[in-house]
């Protein structure tokens, strides 16, 4: 409980609104365990590891962003 609220500073608004830092930390951390995924399963696809990393590189730009924007769409949608 006292460790929470400070670190709640950084992530929740004075409105109780997340913070565009929350989602940046988010998609960032998403992205790591999708990455990995796709190259494992384009792995087992392939059977190339050069060409599951090359898939997983290119997937990993494209999809921070368009997680981050995808997230901000939802804050704004789910606003009471």
């Amino acid at each position: 409980m006292i460790i929470d609220q400070p670190i709640k500073k950084w992530f929740v608004s004075n409105t109780g609104e997340d913070k565009h830092f929350k989602s940046i930390i988010k998609s960032i951390s998403w992205r790591i365990v999708g990455t990995i995924d796709t190259m494992v399963i384009s792995y087992f696809v392939t059977g190339q590891l050069k060409m599951a990393i090359s898939i997983g590189s290119i997937e990993v730009v494209s999809k921070v962003a368009l997680y981050y924007f995808h997230e901000r769409v939802w804050e704004k949608a789910t606003k009471a």
